[in-house]
């Protein structure tokens, strides 16, 4: 699996962890954080490396699923590029308008926490 595509999972994941059930989680949070191998994942579970990689393919399905009916994350990086452009317009603009820039550095905030 390439970097682009554990990415795009552990993207997922932060999103949508909440949402899968506490042996989903497990599954793959030891597979994409903790860096576990199928093997070790086996081990420590007791199941059948089969076993880890088909959970493994049913929840990263599941949180695709999620994004594609929910689509936080394509709407969280909406707000990060909005947000970016209107600060560069505010400081262009209205550089002296403290109120102006404390509500855009709100904005910016708003996908920090």
């Amino acid at each position: 699996m390439d970097i682009d595509e554990n990415t795009k999972i552990n993207l997922l994941y932060n999103f949508y962890h909440a949402l899968l059930t506490k042996k989903q989680d497990q599954y793959v949070d030891l597979y994409y954080v903790e860096d576990f191998s199928l093997g070790e994942i086996a081990e420590q579970l007791k199941v059948s490396r089969q076993a880890v990689m088909d959970n493994l393919h049913r929840s990263v399905s599941l949180l695709e699923s999620f994004e594609v009916e929910l689509g936080l994350i394509k709407k969280t990086q909406e707000i990060d590029d909005i947000s970016g452009k209107l600060e560069k317009v505010v400081l262009a603009r209205y550089p002296n308008d403290k109120e102006l820039s404390k509500l855009v550095k709100r904005i910016s905030k708003i996908n920090e926490k």
